[in-house]
């Protein structure tokens, strides 16, 4: 390696473990009743010493942002948390204005494992709703029941966590007999600062992927898919949510800082199997096996499965696609120039906005993201 490391003031780290996969998953987990505690913390450990040998990537001595995701963290139970800033290094993780993100699912999140996690220094906590609906509960393969979620942002308050998020699945198929408007009723009912919507969409690998492919299933049709997504924002926008991300909504101030970093190009670390880092413009990622990636990083040997240089064209549609995916937009285009002709047509059509001197998308821009940055770019 030549040239100074990149300084990372932001840290993902992978908790791989599930208890069941969902029907619907493509992540890299791996299914056991209870997580493997010790030997997670082993790795990442190894991992991390890895890291400073290699001299890629160089932590800030103050973090600004730590988020634990999966899989289930929750699953490791109350003491995976405090292990976790041992490794990262605990004065890395003491600044006031530290954001630390613990995903967790209802089931998992008990008041042990909430007083344990805030006790190390865990103060946001995305929850994976999904659903208050028992039969799509069931259809998803989730654990938790309809009451769950109320049980475990409880759990969360009580331990002092108050900056909580819930994730809910839009777009399910027709057969699923769920109403998508008393999912919505249920997540306002908790009353938390910040909800996450996310469209099902059909991985060829998954449980449902097959059923799709076998016509046992039938994917959800553009228009309930559309009538979903738009009844959602406002729903929330009316209940005083801001709609800053294509996905998600925000009370003022609650914003999602970790995810924020993506979104805007900046450098990344990532911990554990399947996790991504960035040092731009190179992008690597590790093995997504659980096994494979423990074995490596105990071997000494380095978890990089691949690697990519985000340049040209790739990096002008990435640009595009990060931009005009938040409120924030873009800015306009010059007068005259290919690019101002078609945000005028987006303009005409409704699917975006000029707001101080930026183009943003609207809901039905959203709904259109992926084809409207290769537009942009190709423009």
């Amino acid at each position: 390696m030549t040239g100074a490391p990149t300084t990372v003031r932001s840290v993902y780290v992978h908790a791989p473990f599930c208890a069941r996969r969902c029907t619907y998953c493509d992540f890299a987990v791996t299914v056991r009743r209870t997580g493997d505690v010790e030997g997670w913390l082993r790795a990442l450990r190894a991992e991390w010493s890895s890291i400073e040998r290699e001299g890629l990537f160089e932590a800030a001595e103050s973090l600004d942002t730590l988020y634990v995701g999966g899989g289930t963290p929750s699953l490791l139970g109350p003491t995976a948390m405090e292990g976790l800033r041992d490794i990262v290094g605990r004065d890395r993780v003491t600044d006031s204005m530290l954001e630390w993100t613990a995903e967790a699912n209802p089931e998992s999140l008990t008041e042990e494992v909430a007083a344990g996690w805030a006790a190390a220094g865990v103060n946001r906590v995305s929850l994976g709703v999904q659903s208050f609906d028992d039969e799509a509960l069931r259809w998803m393969g989730r654990l938790h029941g309809p009451e769950g979620p109320a049980r475990a942002v409880a759990a969360a308050r009580a331990a002092g966590i108050s900056n909580i998020s819930v994730d809910l699945i839009f777009g399910l198929p027709a057969g699923v007999g769920r109403s998508w408007a008393d999912d919505l009723d249920g997540a306002l009912a908790l009353d938390v600062p910040h909800v996450s919507l996310y469209g099902l969409t059909v991985e060829s690998g998954t449980p449902l992927g097959r059923a799709v492919r076998e016509g046992r299933e039938i994917p959800v049709d553009e228009d309930r898919y559309r009538e979903e997504f738009l009844l959602a924002c406002e729903r929330l926008c009316e209940a005083g949510y801001e709609h800053y991300e294509v996905s998600n909504f925000a009370r003022p101030g609650a914003e999602a800082r970790h995810n924020a970093v993506y979104w805007k190009g900046l450098p990344y670390l990532g911990l554990g199997n399947g996790a991504h880092s960035y040092a731009p413009p190179v992008r690597r990622w590790n093995t997504r096996s659980w096994e494979r990636y423990r074995d490596r990083v105990a071997a000494g040997q380095s978890p990089e499965d691949s690697r990519e240089v985000v340049s040209g064209e790739a990096a002008a549609l990435e640009g595009a696609w990060l931009g005009l995916r938040t409120r924030d937009g873009i800015p306009t285009p010059p007068r005259g120039s290919k690019e101002e002709s078609l945000a005028s047509q987006w303009l005409a059509e409704g699917l975006a906005v000029v707001e101080g001197g930026r183009l943003r998308l609207t809901p039905e821009g959203w709904l259109l993201l992926d084809a409207l940055a290769v537009d942009w770019v190709g423009g």
